[in-house]
């Protein structure tokens, strides 16, 4: 397998693998059309491959795959019926209202690919909703940053991105969606996909898949951490947060 698409687990049905940052799952109109996750690994396992889901090109994190029509069939179903638990990571600026809770606002197509919350009762609308909760604070001289765990209940284009957004807490580096602590030394968004929780389309039994928290928003979190003065305890170190995904990381 590729080092730079390590895979995490496959059987006879699917297979997943932990995607870097940079790719994207299937080309872009400027890409080279063998410049993504699903050629790539395509020409390296020597069999055809049918995307079940995407990720951003600069979102880390669990990517399934199907090996089989049928496969990719129930997968496709599973995620349109909100039956696949899925949960990131994010580094944001600013903090949302609440140490937890969810928002739950539909949203429409904006022009350039981009998403924005939908005005009420706006046709084209389609509903929206993530699970957030905040696992980490730092209090810094520009503002505060988060570490952030979201849980979308639904899979719209930039979900997370525009939900956290509204929220007040855009990721710490956007683009797209105005996210700017470019102190932090961050290169791509913040974003990392550590938890998939899907049904073999085969066997029907629960399959959880967990990918690591990547060096880079390690180390963005490691300088929070340097950051802070002597004997605060505002902030938690790793080992003092719950179990779940990237070793360590909560879920």
């Amino acid at each position: 397998m590729d080092p730079l698409l390590p895979l995490l687990r496959e059987d006879g049905a699917w297979l997943a693998v932990d995607k870097p940052p940079g790719l994207p799952v299937v080309p872009g109109r400027r890409d080279h059309p063998q410049a993504c996750v699903r050629r790539l690994l395509e020409i390296r396992r020597k069999e055809p491959l049918w995307v079940v889901h995407r990720l951003d090109r600069d979102t880390s994190g669990v990517l399934l795959l199907a090996r089989t029509p049928a496969a990719h069939r129930t997968l496709c179903m599973a995620f349109e019926a909100g039956a696949v638990e899925k949960t990131y990571l994010a580094l944001v600026r600013g903090e949302p209202p609440a140490p937890e809770g969810v928002v739950d606002v539909p949203l429409h197509a904006a022009r350039k690919g981009k998403t924005r919350p939908a005005r009420p009762g706006e046709p084209g609308a389609r509903p929206a909703a993530t699970v957030w909760r905040v696992l980490r604070r730092w209090d810094r001289p520009a503002g505060a940053v988060c570490l952030v765990e979201a849980r979308p209940r639904t899979g719209r284009t930039h979900q997370v991105r525009v939900h956290l957004r509204y929220l007040g807490c855009p990721l710490a580096l956007d683009p797209l969606y105005g996210g700017a602590a470019r102190d932090l030394a961050l290169v791509r968004t913040p974003l990392h996909a550590a938890i998939l929780v899907f049904s073999d389309p085969t066997a029907g039994t629960r399959v959880r898949l967990e990918s690591p928290l990547p060096a880079d928003l390690a180390s963005a979190i490691g300088s929070l951490e340097a950051e802070r003065p002597p004997g605060d305890g505002g902030a938690r170190t790793v080992s003092d947060l719950p179990p779940g995904a990237g070793g360590g990381w909560p879920g």
